[in-house]
């Protein structure tokens, strides 16, 4: 069950590296990247990743999206992300299959409404969503046609359609609706079948949810504060799971997990600078 016995502030953005065959993940409060059995520490925030190539990552961190290169621990500014704003820094966020890399900002503080979510696409970064208080749930549908994001403290994972280069198109209508419950969503990842699995913050457990959005499965999670789910492994069907350990007391909150399923997931899309 525990992948990873590193405890992070606010672990969030696993991601497993397709050609590496490898889980990375973040700890944004403690500035670091991590992988088993080795950790590089940031200067910021550091939040998201998506793969390059086998040896390079594109990072998110408060103030920008940078390549990351995994043998030197060393990296470049690609585009700047809301530097000039000291009381954002990024979130969620996750490569679409056109080649994009989706990313979310907000308050450091979770101030209402203070962050956004961008696009960044062959060189061009497009804020394509505002007045958003908690990015999270970054992911897209298998077919392409779709991408799901949340504005947490809303309790409801939107859906929007995407156009043949993966940017939205028209109104977001709501996908899932947790509304009324303690479930609030967080981390989330398409599978193979179009099932989303979200993380519920505060509630020790990762959700499944079907194409019409209702709770199919659930996981427990030994963690109170489950962030972000991944899926993994030699054939897509291990989900690893980060949780973060502020404002918790428990033994193996903010550890990382490993959970193996039944389902399978997608392997996470390349980044095309």
């Amino acid at each position: 069950m525990i992948f990873d016995d590193t405890i992070c502030e606010l672990g969030e953005g696993p991601l497993w590296h397709p050609e590496r065959k490898q889980l990375f993940w973040f700890d944004i409060l403690g500035k670091a990247l991590h992988t088993k059995g080795q950790t590089w520490a940031f200067d910021q925030c550091v939040s998201a990743a998506g793969w390059i190539d086998r040896d390079t990552l594109m990072i998110a961190s408060a103030t920008s999206l940078s390549t990351f290169d995994l043998t030197t621990g060393t990296g470049d500014v690609v585009v700047p992300l809301e530097a000039e704003n000291p009381l954002t820094r990024s979130n969620d966020g996750r490569a679409d299959p056109c080649g994009g890399f989706w990313i979310g900002t907000m308050g450091m503080d979770a101030e209402p409404g203070a962050g956004s979510i961008y696009r960044y696409y062959r060189g061009e970064v497009r804020k394509i969503l505002k007045n958003i208080s908690v990015t999270n749930a970054i992911c897209f549908h298998p077919d392409g046609g779709s991408a799901c994001f949340t504005d947490t403290p809303t309790k409801q994972v939107m859906r929007v359609a995407l156009d043949k280069d993966g940017w939205p198109i028209g109104d977001p209508w709501v996908h899932i609706d947790t509304t009324g419950t303690n479930y609030n969503p967080d981390g989330a990842v398409f599978d193979q079948a179009g099932n989303i699995w979200v993380a519920n913050w505060g509630e020790s457990r990762v959700a499944g949810y079907d194409g019409d959005g209702k709770e199919f499965d659930s996981f427990a999670v030994p963690a109170v504060q489950a962030s972000c789910p991944a899926f993994g492994g030699e054939d897509l069907t291990t989900l690893f799971v980060t949780s973060a350990a502020i404002g918790c007391d428990g033994v193996d909150d903010g550890k990382t997990f490993v959970l193996e399923t039944s389902y399978a997931g997608q392997a996470e899309h390349r980044v095309i600078l």
